[in-house]
Parts: structure tokens; C-alpha cells; sequence
């Protein structure tokens, strides 16, 4: 019976929080719900450092990549959709479903929890591409969260 939890296995995802200069990205694990932040990809006007993005699928070897798109309040296409579009389909070229899901105030979730991490002792000083990875993180556990299937 495939679609019995027992013959499902467990999903590891990459995703990704698309920035112009950069690319947040984390790994989630489904058994678990949760995400770690990997990395920060440069992306600009050459493009997305694809050799990066490609040692990362090599290492982790995920079953699904999973972009966060920012919905707005009006419901009409956010400003980076052309980019955003174009970068997913660029993920097509390693062999995995890639989604997208709502990660509209991302940044900023991931910021404020940074910020008690530092607060309470347990980072440092924190970047841009700290926030960029942990958003990415906050991508993958919104995605996982609402798709269990």
C-alpha cells in the first residue's frame, strides 16, 4: 500500500529564501519538522552561483527544493515574481519537484530569533546572510509543517 505511512519515506528538502545578492538556504527533515540554515549562495547580475547550489544537492541529497514566495496583502504578485519564477525554473535542472510556498515575513521571523540567540549568549554578531540562511530555514519548516503528507 504506497500511501501507507509505513511505505513513505521520509522527505529531506532543500529551500531556498531568494534574494537579488542573496540566496538563503536550509536542509528540513520531515520526520522531524524542522530546518537547520545551511548557507548563503551569492546570486547578482551573473546569476545564481549554480556550482554552490549543486554541491549542496550533491551533499544532501534532498528529495524536493522549496523556494519561499512573498504573497501580498492584495494578493497581486510581489515584485521579485519574474525573478523568483525564473530561479525555480532554473532548479529544475537537478531532477527534483521544486514548490513554492508563502514565506512572506520570513526575514523578519528569522531576525527576531537571531536576536534572542545573541541575547541569550548562544551567537555572535549576526550578518545579513545569517538572516538570509535562517529565513530559509523558517521556509522549510512552514513547508514541512503544512504538508505532511
Amino acid at each position: 500500500m504506497p500511501d501507507t505511512p509505513e511505505a513513505r519515506r521520509p522527505e529531506t528538502i532543500l529551500a531556498f529564501d531568494f534574494g537579488l545578492r542573496r540566496i538563503g538556504v536550509a536542509v528540513g527533515q520531515q520526520v522531524t519538522q524542522s530546518a537547520s540554515a545551511l548557507a548563503t549562495v551569492s546570486n547578482g547580475e551573473g546569476g545564481a552561483d549554480w556550482a554552490h547550489i549543486r554541491a549542496l544537492i550533491s551533499e544532501w541529497q534532498p528529495a524536493r527544493l522549496v523556494v519561499g514566495m512573498p504573497e501580498t496583502a492584495d494578493g497581486s504578485p510581489p515584485a521579485l515574481f519574474d525573478a523568483i519564477q525564473a530561479f525555480c525554473s532554473e532548479l529544475g535542472q537537478f531532477g527534483r519537484p521544486v514548490a513554492t510556498i508563502n514565506e512572506r515575513y520570513s526575514s523578519q521571523a528569522a531576525n527576531q530569533q537571531l536576536i534572542a540567540a545573541r541575547r541569550d549568549g548562544r551567537r555572535g554578531r549576526i550578518t545579513k546572510g545569517d538572516i538570509d540562511a535562517a529565513a530559509a530555514a523558517c521556509i522549510a519548516e512552514r513547508w514541512l509543517q503544512g504538508h505532511d503528507r
